[in-house]
């Protein structure tokens, strides 16, 4: 058993995947194609920089064999994250890359503009929604209307330069998976292997490793005792308890306006209940003056009548069986 730094720490990772030798075997299994080139590009390694998510971006430039032998000039997008992250950020770097002027060759090579084909990689601390696979690959397939593949002129460059195959990774699957050879690489993920009350270190069983699994192991063994890796750990501990207690601060946050907004919502439902008993009442009180002034109308109508026959005030009150007053009130 030997110790090694934990990869799912930006620090570690970015010191894993500066070994060209680690990257290319890394790579090579992810592709499931020999990297016979690979030069890395300036990346952002945001996690120590920025308070707000832990997220590692690397651009390779990489010369590929495929299949049947040809040699291809790709551009790979690395991104890695512990945390639940919103996919927005990731189609955002992605779309960087899409006019990013660096990704087109050298119009001496490349007379049409095309930009590189691009292989986006996501290696993701958390699962996805029902996808259970540790690995899941997402390619691209040239098919006519009828859903029949499509040989001839395949692939275009015109094509290969707008769309993409992806990658992900979702290393809580990784536990006890060991079927392949880039599973087996992958197990350096695999949080299980986590030393107690230190996630910093990983224990592994290196007894049966390959040349190239082993190459990968001592990169790691190294990390875990270079003290700048081991000091970025630390911070990255520091930033993951901000953005914990900033999400428990939110989530209290939200629950609260959550409870006001219920409140006000029966309020609001209790002031509308009163309101339609108001209306109500507006509208019996309505009624009641369309009734009386229905009256009025009709007794002013009489008393004019009753006037006309040259009856007194006081014989037309008994007569409408109303007093005095209230025919002086009529007469005004």
């Amino acid at each position: 058993m030997v110790l090694i730094a934990n990869p799912i720490y930006d620090s570690v990772f970015k010191y894993m995947m500066e070994d060209e030798r680690v990257a290319k075997i890394m790579l090579s299994a992810l592709l499931q194609k020999e990297v016979i080139k690979l030069e890395m590009r300036p990346h952002e390694y945001t996690g120590v920089t920025q308070r707000k998510i832990s997220m590692m971006r690397i651009d390779f430039a990489a010369t590929i064999r495929n299949e049947d032998g040809s040699i291809q000039l790709i551009l790979i997008e690395l991104q890695k994250t512990w945390l639940v992250t919103e996919t927005l950020r990731f189609r955002q770097y992605l779309g960087s890359q899409y006019i990013d002027k660096k990704n087109v060759p050298d119009k001496n090579i490349n007379p049409k503009g095309y930009g590189l084909p691009i292989v986006s990689i996501y290696i993701l601390g958390h699962k996805l929604g029902e996808l259970q696979e540790p690995v899941v690959y997402v390619r691209r397939k040239y098919l006519d209307y009828n859903s029949n593949p499509i040989e001839t002129g395949v692939p275009d460059p015109f094509i290969e330069s707008l769309t993409h195959d992806s990658i992900i990774i979702q290393i809580p699957y990784l536990k006890g998976k060991v079927r392949n050879k880039l599973e087996r690489l992958l197990q350096v993920f695999d949080q299980s292997y986590c030393v107690k009350d230190n996630e910093h270190i990983m224990e592994i069983d290196e007894s049966g490793m390959e040349v190239e699994e082993q190459l990968v192991v001592d990169r790691l063994i190294k990390a875990a005792v270079e003290p700048e890796v081991r000091r970025d750990m630390d911070v990255e501990d520091e930033i993951l308890s901000e953005i914990e207690s900033r999400d428990t601060t939110i989530m209290m946050k939200n629950r609260e306006i959550e409870l006001m907004n219920q409140e006000l919502n029966q309020k609001s439902q209790e002031l509308n209940q009163k309101s339609q008993e108001l209306n109500q009442k507006d509208q019996e009180l309505n009624q009641k003056d369309q009734e009386l002034n229905q009256k009025s109308n009709m007794l002013t109508s009489m008393i004019s009548l009753f006037k006309k026959q040259g009856m007194t005030d006081e014989k037309i009150a008994k007569e409408l069986n109303i007093t005095p007053e209230e025919l002086i009130k009529l007469l005004k």
